[in-house]
């Protein structure tokens, strides 16, 4: 049998993909006859959900602005030598670890700017460092461990005063020891292809760009991020997230939300603004709450929200940018960021539910 008669014959067996557009199509055509007003009323949900975010939250709102900002910050720190100097501080520490002192780089850059900045920033700087793929994956995990903005941090400071914990313990275990203990960990078990680097054996990272272009460079491709990345894959989310809420399925998902926060001692109001929203919103909401909340709840509330949430960036955003930026696919990219989530949130609930009286 030639080739062309194979691909003939294939092409007369169904596939599944053929079998679930035949099915979508019957389902299409009974919806037609039977209730019109679905499909639109799906696209509309669909809208609805999606259209708040990118106008209120990205177009018109701080966070579009907050991501512009924080691609300028990252590219002048850049420039100015910021990231050969983090080298020089990790490369020791990495080397106790056995891994590539550049994988710490995103967390630092998510820390003090933005993770998608983080990613468009130091994802090039993993590769340029010869950082194998399961440490690019590491430093995708270990990045998700961090807040993404400044704000964030100072609103959790003052959430935590307003309840007497001890906010400096929080803090160096919330947020410094997952830059050191992620990447053991993950080194250790699944992602073991890691190797430390000698920084003499390191190419300098600070570009010689004119500080003018930095700077308008830097704008316009925080711009080229908000329009091109970050707003289509926080749209794609928020969209299915419309058509879940419009079949009655979302309800239900936000109910198991709600149970899992509250088993882990997070609150579920602020705990559920940082999965879904913004992490930056809801320590802003947890601050204004504190004082009438127990202690652990704010504990676990803080540390969830001080990470690489909501949805959108773990699902969207970064398997997008890193993609494009890394050797990683977004496959790969986006099962780090998942295992990421669920080890700030497994993190989250043990901090609240046995640390909590030595942190009081």
């Amino acid at each position: 049998m030639t080739d062309m008669q194979e691909e003939i014959r294939s092409k007369k067996n169904l596939g599944g993909i053929e079998i679930l557009g035949l099915a979508l199509v019957g389902i299409s055509l009974v919806l037609l006859v039977v209730n019109p007003k679905s499909i639109a009323g799906l696209f509309n949900a669909m809208v609805d959900k999606t259209m708040p975010i990118v106008v209120k939250v990205y177009l018109t709102g701080s966070v579009g602005t907050a991501i512009l900002c924080s691609v300028m910050m990252g590219r002048i720190l850049e420039r100015c030598g910021f990231t050969d100097a983090l080298m020089h501080i990790f490369v020791p520490l990495a080397k106790i670890l056995g891994v590539n002192g550049a994988v710490i780089i995103p967390s630092v850059y998510n820390i003090l700017g933005d993770i998608n900045a983080a990613g468009r920033i130091a994802g090039p700087i993993l590769v340029k460092a010869g950082a194998t793929k399961d440490e690019q994956k590491i430093a995708i995990a270990t990045m998700v461990q961090s807040q993404q903005s400044f704000s964030t941090f100072m609103f959790g400071l003052v959430a935590l005063t307003a309840v007497g914990v001890k906010a400096y313990l929080v803090v160096l275990i919330a947020v410094f020891a997952p830059l050191v203990v992620v990447p053991w960990l993950l080194r250790l078990t699944l992602w073991r292809n890691t190797k430390s680097v000698p920084f003499d054996d390191l190419p300098r990272f600070t570009p010689t760009t004119d500080p003018l272009q930095t700077i308008f460079g830097a704008a316009k491709e925080g711009a080229s991020l908000l329009f091109l990345l970050i707003i289509p894959a926080a749209a794609a989310v928020f969209a299915l997230i419309g058509a879940l809420d419009f079949v009655g399925a979302w309800a239900y998902i936000e109910k198991g939300l709600t149970a899992m926060l509250t088993f882990l001692n997070i609150d579920p109001a602020t705990g559920t603004v940082a999965l879904l929203a913004s992490p930056t919103l809801a320590m802003a909401q947890l601050k204004d709450v504190a004082a009438t909340l127990p202690p652990n709840l704010v504990i676990g509330s803080f540390v969830l929200s001080a990470s690489g949430f909501p949805f959108s960036v773990i699902f969207g955003q970064i398997p997008t940018i890193w993609s494009e930026c890394t050797d990683l696919t977004e496959k790969e990219a986006m099962g780090a960021a998942v295992l990421g989530a669920v080890m700030r949130v497994i993190t989250a609930g043990a901090v609240a539910s046995l640390l909590t009286p030595l942190l009081v």
